[in-house]
């Protein structure tokens, strides 16, 4: 349950790594909180320093910058259709483009096996590991 002003760690290779949540884009159904799966707005909190003889675009968001991302993780318990609770250890996301694209190319963590009903499968086949 991420809401207003949620941080998140970021696990993909866009270049941030802290984000604070800023509006939870979806319908009115759960009053502004997000869940597994979940588009959010957030503004990049910290990011990994650019180099200044960069030759590759390697880190593609600053400090400051506002992106979309999906919710990958999170500490609150999400019921399983089957009756299981899964609870992760922090709150994760993953930075997206205007176009609902994954900003990264590789993502560095955990993820929840939630994020393929809810139509996420590209995040889902680049993770190391599903949960």
């Amino acid at each position: 349950m991420i809401g207003l002003k949620g941080t998140l760690n970021v696990i993909d290779n866009s270049g941030a790594l802290l984000v604070e949540c800023v509006n939870v884009l979806k319908q009115k159904v759960n009053n502004g909180w997000g869940s597994v799966g979940d588009e959010i707005v957030c503004v990049v909190k910290r990011a990994r320093p650019v180099a200044a003889n960069a030759t590759g675009n390697a880190i593609k968001v600053r400090r400051g910058d506002v992106r979309r991302a999906v919710i990958v993780r999170t500490r609150k318990s999400v019921r399983r259709p089957d009756g299981r609770f899964i609870r992760f250890d922090d709150n994760a996301a993953v930075l997206l483009n205007n176009k609902r694209e994954m900003l990264g190319t590789r993502i560095g963590g955990v993820v929840s096996a939630d994020l393929r009903m809810k139509g996420w499968g590209k995040i889902v086949s680049l993770a190391p590991k599903v949960v």
